[in-house]
């Protein structure tokens, strides 16, 4: 979150500025400079404006410790109970609802009754939307709509704003891909993932070799060794795997290796025995790597990267935005002009038709998920906002790791840029839970969206308490200094930009896979 000396690898934190991940692929330097704290102190004191929905997240902060998100007495794992539901905007190409039409015939079967298709104007918000249909504030009622919600189309069709705010109570998934054909072997994905394993030839871990070679047709049977059934040999380990960068003299880099990843490697290789948990850290964090990882069959079920996002093309900023830069990148100060292109992974590193090896991927990174129109985080003057781009996106990488025959199920990454706040708090002191909750939940069978609802916590409490002290501030005159003004700010925004690019219904494991002791 801040800058720190460069004299060794333990780097010390300083209070006096902010250093963002993100690097320019056309200059090599970080996409934003040091920030000077009191400058951005400056800049929020002209339009501190909380985080949108106050009121919601107060609610929710309240609520969290009972319930989470859906109200009492429903299974959020059982789509019989809380349902789930499709936001389709006005204008969505036909041709996507008919390719997507196998997924919503199985989740209508699963979730009967509780099934719904919540129809999206143009502009609306979240409110005047959940009104339509008879829902106000306050936790989920599936009754009335859906707990799981994938809404379905770019961000320009529905907002990121929308989504964060659905996703404050609702387990909320977007699906955005390039074509009809990207939507159908996305749909054959997940419903080949949730077919009973055969009795006779239970689904290994990872694919057979001879599967790199002919990816099944979306509306191809699918093999057990080519679909992710979420049954696993007798005696199979799934597996996990972290990778993280270390750049020379690079703080953000050095603070995610140290105090995020490899504090989780740690708790959760020994959190349970039906899992393997391995990792990369610095030099073993390359490009090839990476690649591997993502497409042999030796690639692990869950994959969590951490780094730093690339953004700033002038002639490919769309297909670039958000590409993993790998450990091959010598570092900040080693190199100036455009990163190399071997440096890191983008969508169309990937060959069409490639089989991708995870089931879910969750990326600590700049623009992983996508790009707002305006970003969220403060430009120069009061109330300024940095334009990113000329309309909102979806990351390509994710599209192309969803969408192809054989993909990913899921991918969870950050919109805008990201920062270390996510794992440090008043100060140097890691503050990891929310991920190693949500990772575990994933490992022992939770449903992905409610998986996720550690971050939601996250985001509701820091949310929450921003809210209170400008309250306080404007109310009482009680001062609330540049440090915890910029502290709160930036946690606020950073913690809701987490988001589901997939269907957030999705699991990685039967329930109770990991057999976890309580702890």
């Amino acid at each position: 979150m801040v800058e720190t000396s460069a004299d060794s690898d333990e780097l010390a934190l300083q209070d006096d500025a902010l250093v963002l991940n993100g690097i320019d692929v056309t200059t090599g330097t970080y996409l934003v400079p040091r920030l000077d704290l009191a400058d951005v102190a400056a800049a929020l004191r002209g339009d501190p404006s909380p985080a949108p929905g106050a009121r919601e997240l107060r609610r929710r902060r309240h609520d969290d410790e009972d319930h989470l998100g859906v109200a009492y007495g429903f299974d959020p794992q059982d789509l019989a109970s809380v349902g789930w539901g499709v936001v389709v905007p006005e204008g969505l190409d036909p041709a996507i609802l008919e390719a997507l039409g196998p997924l919503l015939d199985h989740r209508q079967a699963e979730a009967g009754e509780r099934f719904k298709r919540l129809d999206a104007r143009p502009g609306e918000s979240k409110d005047v939307l959940l009104a339509r249909y008879g829902m106000g504030p306050g936790v989920a009622d599936p009754r009335k709509v859906p707990y799981y919600l994938l809404l379905l189309g770019t961000p320009e069709q529905l907002s990121f704003e929308l989504q964060y705010q659905l996703g404050v109570t609702y387990a909320v998934g977007r699906l955005d891909l390039p074509s009809p054909a990207a939507y159908a072997a996305y749909a054959a994905d997940v419903v080949a993932s949730e077919q009973p394993a055969r009795t006779e030839q239970p689904a290994p871990a990872a694919r057979s070799a001879d599967d790199d070679d002919a990816a099944p047709a979306p509306d191809a049977a699918p093999a057990p060794d080519a679909a992710p059934a979420p049954a696993a040999a007798p005696g199979a380990r799934r597996s996990l795997h972290l990778f993280a960068t270390r750049h020379p003299v690079d703080t953000p880099t050095a603070l995610s290796a140290s105090r995020l990843v490899a504090p989780l490697a740690a708790e959760l290789a020994g959190a349970t025995a039906s899992w393997e948990v391995t990792s990369d850290v610095g030099p073993g964090a390359t490009r090839a790597r990476l690649g591997d990882l993502v497409t042999t069959p030796a690639g692990p079920d869950i994959l969590f990267t951490a780094g730093h996002g690339i953004a700033g093309s002038t002639t490919r900023p769309r297909a670039v935005t958000g590409a993993l830069l790998c450990q091959d990148w010598p570092g900040p100060l080693a190199r100036r002009g455009p990163v190399d292109e071997a440096h890191y992974l983008a969508a169309d590193h990937l060959a069409t038709g490639t089989p991708i090896r995870p089931r879910v991927v969750f990326s600590f990174a700049c623009f992983g998920a996508g790009t707002p129109r305006l970003s969220d985080y403060p430009g120069a003057g009061p109330g300024a906002r940095l334009e990113l781009s000329d309309a909102s996106f979806t990351a390509h990488l994710p599209q192309r790791l969803l969408g192809e025959p054989a993909g990913a199920l899921a991918f969870v990454g950050h919109v805008d840029r990201v920062w270390q706040c996510s794992f440090l708090w008043k100060g140097a002191t890691g503050q990891i839970a929310p991920f190693t909750s949500a990772l575990l939940a994933l490992m022992d069978g939770a449903r992905l969206g409610f998986a996720l609802e550690s971050l939601t916590s996250r985001y509701a409490e820091v949310a929450t308490e921003l809210t209170q002290r400008l309250d306080s501030s404007r109310k009482y005159g009680l001062a609330i200094s540049d440090a915890d003004l910029v502290g709160l700010w930036t946690a606020t925004h950073d913690a809701r930009g987490y988001v589901v690019l997939g269907d957030p219904a999705v699991r990685v494991a039967p329930r109770g896979a990991a057999q976890l002791a309580p702890r």
